[in-house]
């Protein structure tokens, strides 16, 4: 923390970089106006997101508590249930209202979900909210090497953002169908803002004063970089890199305040936090160049190794909450929609804010970043100075150095209460599941309903995420399990007929998978019947009152693939206390895990279930290819 004297003479050293830097260029105005027509262009080449047919979402929710659910239980849900649906009864009427909403906006669902399960949520944002995708160890294991590869990640991300605004981004399928883009250009220049009862997104990448720069945080200090020239071309790698030895040379002192660590906050806090910070004018010029920025680039110290084995899971640890406030979580602004992080042991990843983007556009950017930077550095430096990196400046008082250690303190909770065990089950991969005509995604399913019964001694809600860009400006959907088909196996496991199960319960979940990618899911259009009832004024309806209602969406599974073509593993934290996330990556011949779970509740533990799939998926290789036939073949 620096005395005002001090500070407003640091002011004033870096006043003529604020002087020299061109925000309105021509090249960057005909950028916006192409990333804007390529965005329509392909707006229009997808279908609008169908609104399921009422009696089929409610015949398939039965479906889905049935093995949930006692029978008497089941049957008083049932008879709600078919009340609800009833011809001129409420049901009918809130469709009604769901169509003529679709008929008049982008998509009748997706303002709505982004609003009820991400800016309505007051939950802090690391560890509940923020997804981690922790990447290979690059073989860097030193501050050269981290610098040098920050500049190609760099230069890798704007040449996204390039093919992004000029309509060069090669067009995604799915199953044969064009993926919407309608989200690309919302990646850059986001990030959310706290308030006191939601929070709200704000969008720079497409206005007219389009920003040129990115953030850099080392030692809990940011600063401005710009990375484009002023003629509006893109700094080359030795460029930027020149520009990150200059910010490291002026990031030594560690006696700043982690001024990050607010972003960390429950929501309401962190937004009364937030109007204090902006009260003085340097706060909130500084904490504006964070928001307004391209990205932001997080150069973290080493993260401490303690085994071979537990270093993948402290290595997505750091990347999903930085370690904790003796560690890198100071270097984090939890609020930025796009985080790449650069550790100088080579660990790197992405944390990435969820309100703008899912993980489909973040995993095909992504996959360009990897490519780009097998190639070398394509341009050359041009002989022209560049001005210094500009460092953001905070002006403490009290109040918020209080909220500064407030955040800490809880921080810390946060992290120690979270339990990461990530693991890379060898023995088979996807290509085991597809030799036997089945989805690597069902099968993985069906093994983790296993996994927990095994652990838990019954099943549990559990919601798989997949991707609705088939769709204009589609989000996601969940996919339920389990379903009778996968109890009926799990119960069935010592019978010798529990191979045509296993097939059946795989089978019956590709269906359910398929449906969801066609619109035709159930979990969005109940959220939106119920929604749509508030939007008229409505009672909620007694189907959404009813304790089958909240025990189905209590999700002690959050799961989700996410199929990449390098081995990452994405890691988050439970939606429940007393439950457990669990991402896979799977490849040809492996699968990468992350499972999470909390350590203030005694009935989860993130080991024993990771011990309980392994041993699982060791089994089900063993019902698809027994032993014996394995050795007489």
């Amino acid at each position: 923390m620096v005395g005002e004297a001090g500070f407003k003479r640091e002011i004033k050293k870096d006043i003529y970089i604020k002087k020299s830097v061109k925000y309105e260029s021509c090249f960057l105005l005909l950028l916006h106006a192409s990333s804007v027509a390529a965005g329509r262009a392909m707006s229009s080449a997808v279908p609008p997101q169908p609104v399921p047919p009422l009696d089929q979402t409610l015949r398939e929710y039965l479906r889905a508590l049935e093995p949930l659910l006692p029978p008497d239980e089941f049957q008083h849900t049932q008879n709600k249930v078919l009340k609800f649906g009833q011809s001129g009864g409420l049901g009918p009427r809130l469709q009604d209202g769901l169509l003529r909403r679709a008929r008049t906006s982008n998509n009748w669902l997706s303002d709505w979900w982004v609003q009820h399960a991400y800016l309505e949520s007051r939950q802090p944002l690391p560890v509940h909210s923020n997804p981690a995708i922790s990447l290979p160890q690059r073989d860097h294991c030193d501050w050269r090497g981290q610098l040098l590869f920050a500049s190609k990640l760099i230069a890798a991300v704007l040449d996204f953002r390039a093919k992004v605004n000029t309509g060069q981004l090669p067009v995604e399928y799915m199953r044969g169908e064009p993926l919407c883009t309608q989200l690309f250009p919302l990646l850059f220049s986001s990030c959310r803002i706290p308030g006191p009862k939601h929070d709200y997104i704000s969008h720079h990448a497409l206005s007219r004063r389009s920003p040129t720069h990115i953030t850099v945080v080392r030692n809990y200090q940011f600063f401005q970089l710009e990375v484009y020239n002023s003629d509006g071309s893109r700094m080359t790698e030795s460029q930027i890199h020149g520009q990150l030895l200059r910010i490291r040379a002026a990031s030594w002192k560690t006696d700043k305040e982690p001024m990050g660590l607010l972003t960390s906050e429950h929501r309401r806090t962190w937004g009364q936090a937030y109007k204090r910070l902006l009260r003085d004018k340097v706060n909130k010029d500084s904490v504006r160049a964070i928001e307004q920025g391209l990205f932001t680039l997080c150069l973290d110290s080493p993260v401490m190794r303690i085994s071979d084995e537990k270093y993948a899971s402290r290595m997505a640890a750091q990347v999903l909450h930085g370690g904790g406030t003796f560690s890198n979580s100071g270097n984090r602004w939890f609020d930025k929609t796009l985080q790449f992080i650069v550790g100088e042991d080579g660990s790197w990843g992405l944390l990435y804010e969820q309100a703008t983007a899912e993980g489909p556009p973040i995993a095909t950017l992504l996959d360009h970043v990897l490519d780009y930077c097998q190639k070398p550095d394509p341009k050359r430096s041009p002989l022209v100075p560049l001005p210094m990196p500009r460092k953001l400046y905070f002006l403490i008082d009290k109040d918020i150095k209080r909220d500064i250690e407030h955040a800490k303190q809880n921080l810390d909770i946060l992290i120690n209460d979270l339990d990461v065990n990530v693991f890379n089950f060898r023995r088979f991969g996807k290509d085991l599941p597809k030799q036997h005509g089945l989805s690597p995604n069902a099968f993985i399913q069906v093994a983790l309903q296993l996994s927990y019964y095994r652990v838990h001694g019954e099943v549990c809600p559990a919601c798989d995420m997949v991707s609705l860009r088939m769709f204009r400006g589609g989000r996601t959907e969940f996919i339920r399990s389990p379903t009778r088909q996968t109890l009926d196996f799990i119960q069935a496991f010592d019978d010798p007929a529990k191979l045509q199960l296993f097939r059946e319960a795989v089978d019956v979940y590709s269906a359910l998978t398929d449906r969801a990618l066609r619109g035709q899911g159930l979990d969005r259009h109940l959220l939106g019947l119920k929604l749509q009832a508030i939007e008229e004024g409505l009672s909620i309806p007694k189907v959404f009152m009813d304790t089958a209602y909240g025990l189905a969406t209590h999700w002690r599974l959050r799961t989700g693939q996410v199929p990449s073509n390098t081995d990452s593993v994405m890691c988050f934290g439970p939606l429940v206390p007393d439950g457990y996330a669990v991402c896979y990556n799977p490849q040809a011949d492996h699968v990468h895990f992350s499972v999470t779970a909390f350590n203030c509740c005694e009935e989860t533990d993130a080991e024993t279930l990771a011990r309980s799939l392994k041993h699982t998926l060791g089994q089900l290789q063993e019902l698809l290819q027994p032993p014996s036939a394995t050795a007489a073949a």
